[in-house]
């Protein structure tokens, strides 16, 4: 049995979202494929431009073949589809997703039934003195430089945090040309030979982490285990960054840096949708609750892919088609069971190695007791961590919410993607709570930003399919 009228929307064209709109494709249905960037590939697997002449081997590294594969399954699938590149999913409500298209700045709205989100994931931010001087980027951002405009971020670049996206990006940025002036890890060298035993699970993956840390020692970039990241310096810019070893502070000349504490799922579009969230320790964050399926405890709505807990582009893939088979069952058309069971098989025997991963990559638990009351926390609303520590004490404010509406932490353009995990870290330490405790700043619209002129929009009252049909 195939679904010729079903046509549900995906929301996200990276690993999950093409796998999820292959499925569905190849069970008859004309999905909807909606996606922020230009051209589909998400954030591992980034497209430049159609006129640059980068090959996918000096893009991808060992991905090459991967990446290519998948933006062929996107290319091959465009007859089957509705592609809608260039659009920002800012809000979702009755039925109805607003959808900025990013060239004519203009919205519009697009009606679902039934929803995968495969939102994907962004950097975890911790802010140190200085990061907010002009040269200082995420590593993720870091990466799209290079990977969608062709350019590093600086000629003498220090990458800093923790997670494998830092060993990652060192490597391409040293590969291109870049001096890579250090790699500083929070991570301790005992973390890593802890975790071992769960990464060995993977080996292949394993593998290609190692050698990436090789590669760059054996190419003198200096690589400091077990570091804690003091400040950024510069007067206009950056020009230096300093970190402690845990009894002498050390200054590293640069003129960029890159930082990032592992990645963290995009969970507002889900928030929006009401779907009921629950705390999950390994990833120490609050992440919308699915079943092995992907089904959401709203219906009609499935989740994929690092949106809804980072695994990986393997498991994106695999969750993907996960999802779509379910939305297919849920819907009466006839699915392959064993390959179901198969996806989910693989996501499960993945665990030991996410958990491996953080291990090796753990969190800093202790940042918070090191940021300093003058440090920026939200730069949109420039609010101080002293500022945030002075409100829970003054006010006895220990959730987020009632934080965020009496210093306005999270209320600027970013919304609190950039500094909700710093500022509840700060919370939790204002307070001597358990950070799942303090809860979690409730998604608004707009997700990201749009051009003011389309607030108005926001404000109107939205119809279901039904009753703008009527």
């Amino acid at each position: 049995m195939t679904a010729p009228t079903l046509q549900p929307v995906i929301v996200g064209a990276g690993p999950a979202g093409i796998r999820a709109a292959q499925t569905l494709v190849a069970h008859g249905a004309r999905p909807v494929l909606i996606d922020e960037a230009a051209r589909g590939g998400g954030q591992i697997y980034r497209r430049p431009p159609a006129h640059f002449a980068r090959s996918p081997q000096t893009l991808y590294g060992t991905e090459a073949k991967r990446a290519t594969a998948l933006h062929n399954t996107l290319d091959g699938l465009d007859a089957h589809i509705d592609y809608q590149p260039n659009s920002l999913v800012w809000n979702a409500q009755g039925g109805l997703l607003d959808v900025l298209h990013g060239p004519t700045q203009t919205t519009r709205t697009v009606p679902y039934g039934q929803l995968i989100v495969a939102s994907g994931a962004t950097d975890r931010v911790l802010p140190l003195p200085g990061w907010t001087l002009p040269g200082v980027y995420t590593l993720g951002g870091a990466q799209v430089a290079l990977k969608f405009q062709g350019c590093t971020i600086g000629r003498n670049v220090v990458l800093m945090g923790t997670g494998p996206l830092l060993y990652l990006v060192a490597y391409q940025y040293a590969k291109a040309g870049t001096k890579v002036a250090a790699v500083l890890d929070t991570a301790r060298f005992a973390d890593q030979l802890a975790a071992l035993p769960g990464m060995l699970t993977q080996p292949t993956v394993l593998a290609k982490g190692l050698y990436y840390v090789g590669w760059l020692r054996a190419q003198g970039v200096p690589v400091h285990t077990g570091v804690r990241p003091v400040r950024v310096q510069g007067d206009t810019r950056v020009n230096a960054v300093v970190w402690s070893d845990g009894n002498t502070e050390h200054t590293i000349p640069c003129d960029a840096v890159g930082f990032g504490y592992a990645l963290r799922s995009e969970t507002q579009l889900a928030d929006l949708l009401g779907c009921r969230f629950a705390w999950a320790p390994m990833h120490r964050a609050h992440l919308p609750e699915r079943d092995s399926a992907g089904r959401t405890s709203v219906a009609g709505v499935y989740l994929a892919g690092d949106g809804a807990g980072i695994l990986g582009a393997d498991a994106a893939e695999w969750a993907g088609e996960r999802a779509a088979l379910a939305l297919l069952a849920d819907h009466g058309v006839k699915v392959d069971a064993a390959r179901a069971a198969e996806l989910e098989r693989k996501l499960t025997n993945l665990m030991p190695f996410r958990q491996g991963l953080e291990r090796a990559f753990p969190f800093p638990t202790d940042w918070a007791a090191h940021a300093p009351d003058a440090l920026v926390v939200c730069r949109c609303e420039n609010i101080t961590a002293g500022e945030l520590r002075a409100c829970a004490r003054n006010t006895g404010a220990d959730e987020m919410n009632r934080l965020k509406a009496l210093t306005r932490v999270g209320m600027g353009r970013c919304q609190g993607r950039m500094c909700g995990v710093a500022a509840a870290e700060i919370l939790a330490q204002a307070t001597s709570k358990p950070v799942e405790l303090v809860g979690r700043l409730r998604g608004q619209a707009p997700i990201k930003p749009i051009p003011i002129h389309l607030q108005a929009h926001a404000a109107e009252p939205h119809h279901t399919p039904a009753e703008a049909a009527a």
